[in-house]
């Protein structure tokens, strides 16, 4: 094993001599090529020549333009790939690679060495690879298989062959620490030693330590919905990041990443999971929340509540009389009965309620709503709804022209002329005469036609009535919307019976909101669709692939409305349903009801039962927390078994906490996130506890993760890991309720090496399992 081990080290310094010569060759080349980008940009409009004078002239300018931008386009495209290159292999240079497998195909005598790395690198020649790419398909045999009969897929075919060999290779710093043949050993030591380390700031990739049934996730590429169900720590995420980064691999020529979405649950996990794909050598995927989506199309008309706030709501207005109510609300209008119910009352909107708004000119009707709905209902009937929008458009814009023609000589126009002031005058001016054809040296001749300034005024004025038809701004979507709470049993109707008992109150509390410009979290996504089926549904075709993730925290009504926006793309979807923490979550919808949008041919379910982030005993304790937990497998790593300590009241608590906070500073812990249920909870106690060194307070809106010691709610959490865990008040009056069992799951499951849970009072209910047996220290 010696030899071996200095052979590997010889290899491994001359590899990483390529590496560094090749890094040469890209500095320079980058420079290159970013000198030659600044010096066109620089130049650019020194090789066109812009002349508009004939039509002939005109097109010669767009042609010579269109060259220009051309080469500027190469160039920059060659400098991109350069700088792309060149930190790639400045992460190359630090771990050339990290496995190999000695592989014979079938139909050959020797046997190949196969080594895998984040990229691929050839020697000098070109002609051999030193490494390759861990997304190359001869990779995917040290990731689906121990030594035997192997085979991979490759565009020409199936390669059969035999696998002799695999190692793991541990490098740092350019130079080989250890190696493992894993034929021989027990378990996966480099995934120990990395499981062991404390976490960063930001997600890593795991290309090193890609498990089997991860790699079936990355390489899954057959249908149009993959759905991964996973527990806790699994490596869902960091799957769905490498699967992007081996569909961008696989399929450069015809994908970019601006064609992928990536879904997250909040702006400080989008912060969070930034840097995997560019540590590959990728561009980062476009993320984006779902509500800042709403937000976008929607915040200009309403105040949109967030799914935090309604969260909120949930976990502490259990006294509110209007309670009940709004979790019926909340799970009623995430339904697909609800979006059936939306579907039916835009059909019924075809013979009656579509409603308008006046279009008023100075405090009078170009045309009022009324005339708009008699149009609409009496003209152009047999065409499509779309089609009868679009010719009420035409209607209204003609009106606008008829008006235009009748204001020209009311006395607001003359007034308008002389209030002009010099600059504006100045403008207009040189706006007519090039209008009228006059060059740039001939618009001092000209003399400003008094007819021609005040149809260019009125042009100005009309121009926003003619953008607002054009916006369907004259559609009233609010009163709409607001119509299909006001007949209760036509709501029946439209969901085909499938309504809650509190149906009035939910009608009555709906309405008031839309009263205040307000729109529930759980309204956002029906209205939009509402208003999309009005106008005619904008999807966006140029995006190819989606990933969701925390899909458990999704409505069906939601998904429904993310198939439509995205009819070109495929789906992946990431979730755990023992995590579903949101009102909307029932038994009743889970990730196999998902198999609708595309129907069970185009879906497929990989289920991740093993949980790596947490140690083996914190995996004991939290898998008996919820009533299929026994399906979920730790990962063998030892560690600290998690511990409950039951304190009198809040002095104690927090003079505990205090204590603890420092004993985990001085094990080496760096990420300590102490977890309430809620975020009034949370406030108090960082307020109690503000005495500890520089402890963060998560809120809601956190745009970035900050490492270090943070107070957070609960639902905040998601996504995230942290070395150190501490449950600020696990008792039975916080944590009473059978609901809540979830979010004190999701909670527990943040740790990766240390658990520590506090009561005040006798424990929640959801741990009287794991006290008696006694995966807890009491």
């Amino acid at each position: 094993m010696n030899s071996e081990f200095q052979k590997e080290q010889i290899r491994v310094a001359s590899v990483t001599q390529v590496i560094t010569e090749e890094m040469k060759k890209m500095e320079d080349e980058t420079v290159k090529s970013k000198n030659e980008v600044v010096h066109i940009r620089r130049h650019f409009w020194d090789e066109v020549k812009v002349n508009t004078e004939t039509f002939d002239d005109y097109l010669e300018t767009i042609i010579n333009l269109r060259q220009e931008a051309q080469v500027l386009s190469v160039s920059q495209s060659i400098h991109n790939h350069a700088a792309k290159r060149l930190s790639t292999l400045r992460r190359m240079q630090e771990v050339p690679y990290f496995g190999r497998i000695d592989f014979l195909e079938e139909g050959e005598l020797a046997k190949e060495h196969i080594y895998i790395g984040i990229a691929s690198l050839s020697d000098s020649s070109g002609e051999d690879f030193l490494i390759y790419d861990w997304r190359a398909p001869i990779s995917s045999v040290y990731y689906d298989y121990q030594p035997g009969a192997v085979q991979y897929q490759t565009p020409g075919g199936t390669v059969y062959g035999s696998l002799e060999k695999k190692w793991q290779y541990l490098c740092r710093g350019g130079s080989l620490q250890s190696m493992f043949d894993t034929s021989l050993t027990i378990g996966d030591e480099i995934l120990q030693q990395v499981l062991g380390e404390g976490t960063g700031k930001q997600m890593h990739n795991i290309v090193a330590t890609i498990q089997q049934d991860q790699n079936q996730i990355i390489r899954f590429d057959h249908k149009r919905l993959l759905i991964v169900h996973g527990a806790a720590g699994s490596g869902k995420t960091s799957a769905a990041l490498q699967r992007i980064a081996y569909l961008l691999y696989k399929y450069r020529d015809s994908l970019n990443a601006d064609q992928i979405i990536l879904f997250s649950p909040n702006s400080m996990f989008s912060s969070y999971v930034s840097n995997v794909l560019p540590e590959l050598g990728e561009e980062n995927m476009q993320q984006v929340t779902f509500q800042e989506y709403l937000n976008h199309h929607l915040s200009k008309k309403f105040h949109v509540e967030n799914p935090y706030e309604q969260l909120e709501y949930i976990l502490t207005a259990e006294k509110s009389p209007s309670y009940n109510a709004r979790l019926a609300s909340i799970r009623f209008k995430a339904s697909t009965a609800f979006f059936e119910a939306i579907q039916a009352y835009r059909l019924s909107l075809e013979l009656s309620g579509m409603l308008f708004k006046d279009i008023i000119f100075r405090g009078k009707a170009i045309v009022t709503a009324q005339e708009i709905a008699e149009r609409f209902y009496e003209h152009d009937t047999e065409l499509r709804f779309h089609n009868r929008l679009e010719k009420l458009q035409d209607w209204l814009l003609k009106k606008i022209t008829t008006t235009q023609k009748a204001e020209r000589k009311q006395q607001w126009v003359q007034e308008g002329i002389e209030l002009l002031s010099d600059a504006d005058y100045h403008k207009a001016r040189i706006y007519l005469a090039k209008k009228r054809g006059y060059k740039r040296e001939e618009i001092a001749e000209y003399e400003v036609e008094p007819a021609a300034l005040a149809k260019l005024i009125i042009q100005r004025k009309f121009k926003p009535f003619r953008k607002q038809i054009r916006d369907f701004r004259f559609i009233d979507f609010k009163g709409i919307y607001k119509q299909i709470f006001i007949d209760s049993q036509a709501l029946k109707h439209w969901g085909k019976g499938e309504t809650p008992v509190e149906l009035a109150a939910i009608c009555q509390t709906t309405i008031e909101m839309l009263a205040e410009d307000k729109l529930f979290y759980e309204d956002a996504t029906p209205f939009l669709l509402l208003q999309e089926l009005i106008q005619d549904f904008q999807s966006n075709s140029a995006i190819k692939h989606i990933v969701v993730d925390e899909a458990q925290d999704y409505s069906p009504f939601q998904f429904e409305f993310l198939r439509r926006l995205f009819p070109a793309a495929k789906m992946t979807v990431l979730g755990d349903f023992n995590q579903a923490i949101f009102a909307h979550a029932s038994d009743k919808v889970n990730f196999h009801t998902l198999s609708s949008l595309y129907g069970p041919d185009e879906t497929e379910l990989i289920n991740l039962a093993k949980s790596y982030r947490s140690t083996k005993p914190i995996i004991e304790f939290t898998r008996r927390l919820i009533p299929n937990g026994a399906n979920i497998i730790p990962f063998e790593r030892d560690g600290d078994r998690p511990e409950l300590k039951q304190v009198t009241d809040a002095y104690e608590l927090h003079s505990s906490i205090k204590l603890k906070v420092a004993e985990l500073q001085a094990r080496g812990f760096h990420s300590i996130a102490i977890i309430c249920k809620s975020a009034e909870e949370s406030i108090k106690a960082y307020e109690s506890l503000s005495s500890i060194d520089q402890i963060i307070l998560v809120k809601s809106n956190a745009i970035e993760y900050e490492q270090g010691v943070v107070v957070v709610p609960a639902y905040m959490s998601k996504g995230i890991e942290f070395d150190a865990v501490i449950i600020y008040n696990a008792s039975g009056q916080v944590y009473a309720d059978e609901s809540l069992r979830k979010l004190f799951y999701t909670a527990c499951t943040r740790a990766m090496h240390y658990l520590q849970l506090y009561s005040v009072g006798a424990p929640s209910k959801f741990l009287r399992d794991v006290l008696s047996a006694g995966v807890i220290e009491a």
